[in-house]
């Protein structure tokens, strides 16, 4: 039972940071252009499927371009269609994001087919790891390492760098920055970007774990909106915590209770609103009008 427990909960810790770094990115989307980017699991999927295609034609270095890809792609969809919808409606955006998500996976299903199709981690992390009780796989050890170091790298361009600062300041009030003199619009357009790219560089981690297939955007993109609600909307900190929760949560259930894998996050979500709910760390955030 002891070996089992040990096992899952570096399962859950692999599967929460990844669940963390799509959720940062609707996080930093979310605080800055106060949107609900319903396809940001579709850009997840990409990720996957670009890291798929880099690493059959050009070997797994190349794979480290796959999150820039999907972060211009990003940057290309806020310059066409989601900065036009800045300060209408919500539900607009709802709707032109959860349209954006079929289209995605449209464009998928046509370019790579419908089937899934496997994708082998680096032979260098292959293998398994053996550390007294506990028994994983040597890569779910080096995605825990990666997504923990892409996590510490966010943390110090949100906190040392000037842009990051902006990021920042910018999900608090958007209009003061651009009462600064500030390039709010530049601004919005990099926000959603990194959002993007995060979302990317997960999907390109998960690749080797899961099937790529182009319905895998519905496996990224709930746990993540859980996530950013048990968090508090917004909560770059929330994620975090809220991350690491529903992964534990999520690998235990599957070991130990698998016919409540599937909603195990819910009621931990609905058990966390009951007590606080606007999440762990919610307040009340000012959004781009």
């Amino acid at each position: 039972m002891l070996d089992a427990i040990l096992s899952q909960t570096v399962n859950g810790l692999v599967l929460g940071f990844l669940f963390i770094l799509i959720s940062i990115g609707l996080s930093i989307v979310f605080g800055l252009l106060g949107i609900v980017n319903v396809a940001h699991g579709a850009f997840f999927a990409l990720g996957a499927y670009f890291a798929l295609t880099l690493q059959r034609e050009f070997g797994w270095p190349a794979v480290f371009l796959a999150p820039l890809g999907v972060g211009l792609v990003g940057i290309l969809v806020e310059r066409v269609l989601v900065r036009r919808l800045y300060g209408k409606d919500p539900l607009m955006t709802l709707v032109l994001t959860f349209a954006l998500s079929l289209f995605i996976e449209a464009v998928i299903r046509t370019t790579w087919g419908s089937n899934a199709q496997p994708l082998s981690p680096p032979e260098v992390f292959s293998g398994f790891i053996e550390y007294g009780p506990i028994l994983t796989t040597t890569y779910r050890v080096a995605v825990l390492f990666i997504t923990v170091s892409i996590l510490l790298l966010l943390w110090a361009f949100l906190s040392f760098t000037p842009y990051g600062r902006i990021l920042r300041a910018g999900s608090r009030d958007p209009q003061m920055v651009g009462m600064l003199g500030i390039n709010l619009p530049l601004v919005l357009t990099g926000a959603f970007g990194v959002g993007c790219m995060l979302a990317g560089a997960a999907g390109v981690l998960a690749a080797p774990l899961w099937s790529v297939t182009p319905s895998m955007s519905a496996q990224a993109i709930m746990p993540a909106f859980v996530i950013v609600t048990i968090g508090g909307l917004g909560s770059y900190g929330g994620a975090v915590v809220a991350g690491l929760l529903v992964g534990l949560v999520t690998a235990m259930s599957t070991q130990f209770f698998p016919q409540a894998a599937g909603v195990a996050m819910y009621l931990l979500m609905a058990a966390i609103l009951l007590v606080r709910p606007r999440g762990l760390f919610g307040e009340h955030w000012e959004h781009f009008s």
